[in-house]
């Protein structure tokens, strides 16, 4: 609201459409005009990362590319297919993120997932941006995913793994109204199962507890499991492209966080992605330890 000014009014920033969202994307969101934010000394930017950073030990920038271009779609035009990309100070902003990063102690994870231009992720690493790798999406098994990534199964954009496995998962996306590729997401489904040597059509915490064993062999930073899939929930916590009366981001959990730790699978999974002589992590953060982060900022 401070900064209207530097503001591309009557435009929406998104993604046009694509294999998985046919559709494309409008997330509602006006983007700064690069030009005038650069003019203003990035401010925004920089107090954005500070006031995320302060009390995080990570800090998780969606859509990295909109760091290097964003997508642009005018408003009343008739939606994603008409937009187009505008391109941003992709070094200058990346050099912010990196000094504020430092200042906070926090390592930064640059989502860099489906269609990435050359030499974005070669970029990223230049400045220790942990890079984001899904097993939905790698063509290579998880002993080959890079170093530095923050790795896991899915995101809160996709399928969990038991709404994938039961098809669960597609019948709510028809009824949200947003149509999905139903032979693409079947291939994932056969992927999840080759990879972690278990059926599909098995019990879904079976097929879950296996997948994570495989992605433990990830020497990335970072191992990630969702609270969705320690829990075997079908629900994904968002359908891009749903209608508004759809109940994106308010879908609760099956239990309580304070039951969370008494159940099974969770920690099951914490077993399965601890690393070779060390502890396993703990189920949900301890929010008074002390910063013993050992990732590369």
């Amino acid at each position: 609201w401070c900064w209207q000014d530097l503001l591309a009014q009557g435009v929406s920033v998104g993604a046009p459409p694509d294999e998985f969202n046919p559709q494309g994307q409008d997330w509602g969101l006006t983007p700064f005009i690069p030009h005038k934010l650069r003019a203003a000394g990035y401010q925004p930017l920089i107090e954005t990362i500070r006031a995320t950073a302060r009390h995080a030990g990570g800090l998780r920038i969606d859509h990295v590319m909109g760091l290097f271009h964003l997508f642009w779609i005018p408003r009343d035009t008739g939606g994603a297919a008409n937009g187009a990309f505008v391109r941003t100070h992709a070094d200058e902003l990346l050099g912010i993120i990196a000094l504020e990063s430092e200042r906070a102690g926090a390592f930064v994870v640059g989502e860099d997932l489906g269609t990435v231009e050359p030499g974005v992720r070669e970029k990223m690493a230049d400045y220790r941006m942990l890079s984001y790798r899904l097993m939905y999406f790698e063509p290579k098994p998880p002993a080959e995913y890079p170093e530095l990534a923050l790795s896991s199964v899915s995101t809160h954009d996709l399928p969990t793994i038991a709404g994938l496995a039961t098809g669960a998962d597609i019948k709510r996306a028809q009824t949200a109204g947003s149509p999905q590729n139903e032979e693409g997401l079947r291939g994932l489904r056969d992927k999840l199962a080759q990879l972690a040597a278990t059926p599909h059509d098995g019990p879904p915490a079976d097929l879950i507890r296996n997948v994570h064993a495989a992605l433990a062999a990830a020497p990335s930073r970072v191992l990630l499991a969702t609270l969705d899939d320690a829990l075997a929930v079908e629900e994904r916590p968002n359908i891009p492209g749903a209608h508004e009366e759809w109940s994106n981001w308010s879908t609760a959990l099956p239990v309580p966080l304070e039951e969370f730790e008494t159940w099974e699978l969770p920690q099951q999974l914490a077993q399965r992605l601890a690393r070779p002589g060390k502890e396993p992590t703990k189920v949900v953060p301890d929010p008074g330890a002390g910063d013993e982060n050992p990732q590369t900022r």
